[in-house]
């Protein structure tokens, strides 16, 4: 594992507890990081880690970059292929919401 694949995942995860501070977010969630690792995410906030979870959202570096940083929306993401999404909808939907 290089130093880059892990800043991608490290950096992410401060980004994503930033915004899911006081954010209502009650299911578990993973982020698959195509070539990177994958982030998991719940009530208490992300850490890089793949536990199993209600649902498992993957993109690629790219992707993933551009939705943490609110240039994608996650939705448009996954309406265009971009974003896969397998597992519970509607926690995906949260997160998503959580998110923005």
């Amino acid at each position: 594992m290089g130093s880059k694949m892990s800043d991608i995942l490290n950096e992410a995860v401060v980004v994503l507890n930033e915004k899911l501070e006081g954010a209502d977010f009650s299911g578990t969630a993973k982020f698959v990081v195509e070539g990177e690792g994958a982030i998991f995410i719940d009530g208490d906030g992300a850490q890089v880690s793949d536990h199993d979870a209600d649902v498992t959202l993957s993109a690629d570096a790219d992707t993933f970059s551009s939705i943490l940083n609110g240039e994608t929306n996650p939705t448009s993401a996954f309406m265009t292929g971009k974003l896969t999404v397998d597992g519970d909808m509607g926690i995906a939907m949260q997160l998503a919401s959580a998110l923005a």
